[in-house]
């Protein structure tokens, strides 16, 4: 049996342990590696796009990141319960015509009794700003 630890329920230890080893793996860009936090048939909404399944993660984080490039991402603790993380997060990209962007958002994420993310919900806003004005480097 797959388990990703730390296990729910979740202290406030866990829970901002659980967000360091996202960001992580985010900031990786790896979609294989991402993709096994994530139950077998994990459901998210990213913006407008739903994606459902590990082998659907895989091809939405490899299309992402084709797109943006020079990514570097911050997750930042909001809230939890026993199985459940709320963040709060920024990354900025770059696109394949040079211009910098900087994301915002907010995640709500649900674990299963082995850690492993059954629901993401992603809030997404994309900001333009300049290469100097780029915090996350």
């Amino acid at each position: 049996m797959e388990q990703k630890f730390p296990l729910p329920p979740f202290s406030l230890e866990d829970a901002i342990e659980k967000i360091q080893k996202a960001e992580d793996a985010w900031n990786s860009k790896n979609p294989e590696k991402i993709a096994k936090a994530y139950a077998i048939d994990s459901a998210w909404r990213n913006r407008d796009t739903f994606v459902n399944g590990r082998e659907d993660i895989i091809n939405f984080l490899t299309k992402k990141w084709e797109k943006e490039l020079n990514y570097k991402l911050k997750k930042e603790y909001w809230a939890h319960t026993s199985n459940r993380i709320a963040v709060r997060f920024e990354y900025e990209y770059q696109t394949k015509a040079g211009n910098w962007f900087r994301a915002y958002g907010n995640e709500n994420w649900e674990f299963d009794e082995n850690g492993l993310m059954t629901k993401r919900f992603a809030s997404i806003n994309d900001l333009e700003i300049t290469e100097h004005e780029r915090i996350l480097k």
